[in-house]
């Protein structure tokens, strides 16, 4: 993957995931890396935090790393996840993209949408 293959798949993704700027925050929003974040404060388990992770965007040498933490908070979040995108999960919540389609960026969009909404019932943002 080419460094313009790298930027292209990280500023389709980015463009997606800034439609959620408000309510969420950007942090880190830079050429090679992004992060949204809710900023509300909310307990979880009876643990106050004053912010939450929602995802972000990371350049990384072979691939660009999408991280979309709604799917670690509910794991069920992955029954939505068509076939294209659950096979470039590694791990609970972080997603290798080295080739992106329009069929891979729909279903990120579709999965984005599916977190906010999470995040929104729950009352984090």
């Amino acid at each position: 993957m080419t460094i313009d293959e790298k930027n292209q798949v990280f500023a389709q993704i980015k463009k997606l995931m800034k439609k959620y700027e408000p309510p969420l925050v950007a942090r880190n929003d830079f050429e090679s890396r992004y992060e949204l974040w809710s900023e509300k404060e909310i307990e979880i388990d009876r643990r106050k935090r004053k912010e939450i992770y929602f995802g972000g965007l990371i350049i990384q040498s072979s691939y660009v790393g999408f991280y979309f933490m709604p799917v670690y908070t509910d794991t069920s979040l992955k029954e939505i996840f068509e076939p294209e995108l659950l096979s470039t999960l590694k791990g609970k919540s972080c997603f290798h993209i080295k080739k992106l389609d329009k069929k891979l960026l729909s279903q990120i969009k579709k999965s984005l949408e599916a977190g906010f909404k999470l995040y929104k019932k729950r009352g984090w943002v």
